[in-house]
């Protein structure tokens, strides 16, 4: 294990002296909502962040978009060195339910060693390290070890709808060496994470129409088409039972994983019993030759989000439907669109149902760089310097992120960092952020910056 230069280490004793400080600091951050579905509080927290970043020295203002702002922020030290871009998002899910939290979720509290807030794991409190991480910097040596670009997103939530076009007619402002985003959770056990892709999305509806009304389904069952059948039966000539997706060319660009990315998948701590026990399973999905790591790194995935249509309520109706429709979305993994997707689809259900209405919803691209990548290492050591542990390196993650913009408008390496437990309950009522993890997070943001300051 390398252990933290001298420079370094005066920063963690800084860090360390005013640990329950910065506690009270980032609890009283999260307090200020910041709902992107229902406008509540964006303008303000935005104001907070330029405020915050203009006093450590950045120029920064709150750009504005077709909706909620994006506040940008640029510190230059010096041409010579590297510049490293720090994205995350100040907008936060709805709170609700509400009866569900244990303490209102905009009144952060402390218990058993976590702080409870909305927004505290998801992503106020991880972006607020890195925050404090530069601040640290700048009170112990006056100075960063390299430029920064901090880009605080007001949209992720509802998203990310005008990220990418900011990113184009901003791209001289987000000028960089690499990205680096500290949002999600760590390792179930724990540990440290370096990711450095994301899967994509595309999301899409399929609608069936049949007679004028719904009708009797003994009167005309057998006689009027069931708007129901119609879909189920499409469906299924989408997937088979083995589980291999059948529409026709989506599956034929994917991309075979690297030997680098096989060889650290390898090293992934895994349970699958244990991973089947937590979620009340008997057996995984098919196919079932597929490694665990596969399923959500190498290929893409056909969802049933939901199935509409007919009678649902209590008892019986005897009602054959005459409308329903389907929510299905795919995820995406190199070198597949949203619109490759969409294109592929509609083809396939002109073809198996052509009175079927195909409609493409949301999109988002995937994002993947090179586990080779000459910044790999540095992360890595950083991670090294602040945790004392080696971190997992995860390939690409199973979710999705807007990374795109940077690795794909960009042309830029960006790689995931996350500080929040896994156990964060983002998304979710009583969302927590572990205080050591957010200490860990200001300790390996700090690290970050001097790994990345001593490249050439």
């Amino acid at each position: 294990m390398s252990e933290p230069s001298q420079a370094l280490q005066a920063v963690f004793d800084h860090i360390a002296a005013n640990e329950e400080s910065f506690v009270q600091r980032v609890m009283d951050y999260v307090r200020h909502p910041s709902i992107s579905a229902q406008n509540v509080g964006i303008r303000e927290v935005a104001s907070i962040l330029v405020e915050t970043l203009t006093r450590l020295g950045f120029e920064a203002e709150a750009v504005p978009t077709k909706n909620h702002p994006m506040v940008l922020g640029r510190r230059e030290v010096s041409p010579d060195k590297p510049t490293i871009l720090l994205y995350g998002h100040y907008d936060v899910q709805p709170p609700d339910p509400l009866e569900l939290w244990v303490s209102p979720p905009f009144e952060p509290t402390i218990r058993d060693g976590r702080i409870y807030a909305r927004g505290i794991g998801d992503n106020k409190g991880q972006h607020f390290a890195q925050l404090l991480a530069i601040e640290s910097h700048l009170a112990v040596h006056g100075e960063l070890p390299c430029n920064v670009v901090f880009l605080l997103e007001g949209e992720e939530e509802i998203g990310s709808p005008h990220i990418a076009e900011f990113v184009r007619e901003h791209a001289a402002r987000l000028d960089a060496d690499l990205v680096v985003t500290s949002d999600g959770p760590l390792h179930d056990t724990g540990l440290p994470v370096i990711m450095f892709g994301v899967r994509g999305v595309a999301a899409f509806e399929l609608r069936a129409k049949t007679a004028s009304r719904d009708v009797h389904s003994g009167n005309f069952g057998g006689i009027v088409p069931n708007a129901i059948w119609k879909l189920v039966h499409l469906l299924a000539t989408m997937k088979s039972p083995t589980g291999e997706i059948t529409i026709e060319g989506l599956t034929e660009p994917v991309i075979a994983p690297t030997n680098y990315e096989r060889e650290a998948v390898s090293r992934l701590p895994l349970d699958v019993d244990q991973v089947k026990a937590q979620l009340g399973l008997a057996e995984l999905d098919e196919p079932k030759d597929r490694a665990y790591y596969d399923r959500v790194m190498f290929h893409p995935t056909l969802t049933i989000n939901g199935l509409h249509g007919g009678y649902g309520g209590p008892g019986m109706k005897t009602v054959l439907p005459c409308e329903a429709f389907v929510k299905c979305d795919v995820r995406l993994v190199e070198p597949l669109t949203p619109e490759y997707v969409f294109e592929k689809v509609a083809a396939h259900v002109a073809i198996h149902a052509p009175d079927v209405e195909f409609v493409p919803l949301n999109g988002m691209l995937p994002s993947k760089t090179p586990m080779d990548s000459r910044f790999a290492e540095p992360l890595r050591q950083a991670v090294v310097a602040a945790r004392g542990v080696e971190p997992l390196l995860y390939p690409t993650i199973g979710g999705s992120l807007p990374d795109y913009v940077f690795t794909k408008i960009l042309g830029l390496p960006a790689f995931v960092i996350p500080y929040a437990n896994a156990d964060e309950a983002n998304h979710a009522p009583n969302e927590n952020l572990e205080i050591v993890r957010f200490i860990d997070g200001v300790r390996t943001g700090a690290a970050i910056l001097t790994q990345i300051g001593a490249l050439r």
